[in-house]
């Protein structure tokens, strides 16, 4: 008898590092059956990113395009058309580009793909837009955001499945005349490496020489969505009232310099560890005593259920999507809010006995091996929908 082969299913991103949309995809790939279902990736970076090599190791194949612009637009939907001719065999495509989708969908649309699926991940408010163009820190990423919230209304046209990671989100980048489509795939997580464990919790900030603080943590690209700058005057009012704090930052991005500057300028230096990209976050989570997330805008972020899942309190802003609260540890404030107001927020909940949250993680449906099945079983049936 012949060995049936696995279906692969096209995922299409930007560049596979630690980002929430990525770290989301990996947790499905690697509980998947891959013997049913294999995940390849179509990515818009040459340089390789933080998961390229896990990819591979699951048996995933890698194709390269290049950046998305207007400058290439044309050049870059020819070598799309080229893709789809060359690759027959992929009769599911899934984009994680948000309101980009529109031009990958687009063309496999017309290639006769028979399964488009559009996947939002973020929830991008007009009036979040304005303040970033006014403060005018990353221009070139504000622009970016700009231009998802302009064309998202496309996206509908060519997608046939509509996926969110939230239902704040999918009304974003759907319409809310097409709420009743979306299918929310929750950004769910292995709970159980995150349980919070006391001597590991030493051992992290014995490592990090940070013993005895009130450490407050934050992960996330250094980009305009993540606020930084905003962060930082939030620390330094916290600190201001308690030097036993230390700020963690994990993450890269473009505006680390300028963060860095930011801190030298505030004179806290030494109260602000820059960690850049970590691999082991369940490891590291264990080390904070709160998770500090002032957001300018966000879909559901899977940073807030890890930290859930390792007990941590919660302050985020208000425009992140109250779903997200599934133990009751998370608190919205809002943006607009002085940030002494954040900070004696910080300060009133910090010194808090940390449990394990992992029963209600997967009360609140965000068990990995529970949703990658259901994610697995999309995928064969609509697969064996349209070969039949």
């Amino acid at each position: 008898m012949k060995e049936q082969k696995p279906i692969r299913v096209l995922q299409v991103l930007t560049i596979m590092n630690l980002g929430g949309a990525e770290t989301m995809i990996m947790n499905y790939y690697r509980h998947v059956d891959r013997s049913k279902v294999q995940f390849d990736f179509m990515l818009h970076r040459e340089e390789r990113g933080f998961f390229d090599d896990e990819i591979e190791s699951l048996g995933g194949k890698i194709y390269r395009m290049p950046p998305i612009s207007p400058k290439n637009y044309s050049s870059y939907k020819s070598k799309l058309n080229t893709f789809f001719d060359t690759h027959p065999e992929y009769t599911i495509v899934h984009s994680h580009l948000n309101a980009l989708s529109s031009i990958i969908l687009k063309v496999a649309k017309n290639k006769g793909v028979p399964v488009r699926i559009a996947h939002s991940h973020l929830a991008v408010e007009p009036y979040v837009i304005k303040k970033i163009f006014k403060k005018n820190t990353d221009i070139t990423a504000t622009i970016k955001d700009a231009i998802q919230s302009l064309v998202r209304h496309k996206v509908p046209k060519y997608a046939n499945h509509y996926f969110s990671c939230g239902i704040k989100a999918g009304e974003w980048l759907f319409g809310k005349a097409n709420a009743k489509k979306v299918k929310v795939i929750n950004n769910a997580i292995n709970s159980s490496l995150f349980i919070f464990d006391e001597k590991k919790s030493h051992k992290v900030k014995k490592r990090l020489n940070i013993l005895n603080k009130n450490v407050i943590g934050h992960v996330g690209r250094f980009n305009e969505q993540k606020n930084h700058f905003f962060l930082i005057k939030i620390f330094n009012e916290i600190y201001k009232k308690d030097k036993n704090t230390i700020l963690v930052l994990v993450g890269t991005g473009n505006l680390m310099p300028q963060i860095k500057a930011e801190v030298e300028k505030l004179n806290i230096k030494d109260q602000v560890l820059f960690l850049g990209l970590q691999k082991n976050i369940p490891e590291l989570l264990q080390g904070f005593d709160f998770f500090l997330f002032p957001s300018l805008y966000e879909g559901l972020p899977v940073t807030l259920i890890e930290a859930q899942a390792s007990g941590i309190p919660i302050l985020t802003s208000s425009t992140v999507t109250t779903e997200v609260n599934i133990t009751g540890l998370v608190t919205f404030q809002e943006l607009d809010a002085p940030e002494k107001q954040w900070a004696d927020e910080v300060l009133n909940r910090i010194n808090y006995n940390r449990n394990d949250t992992s029963t209600k993680i997967k009360n609140g449906g965000y068990d990995i091996y529970e949703n990658a099945m259901q994610l697995q079983n999309f995928y064969l049936k609509t697969n064996s929908n349209v070969r039949n």
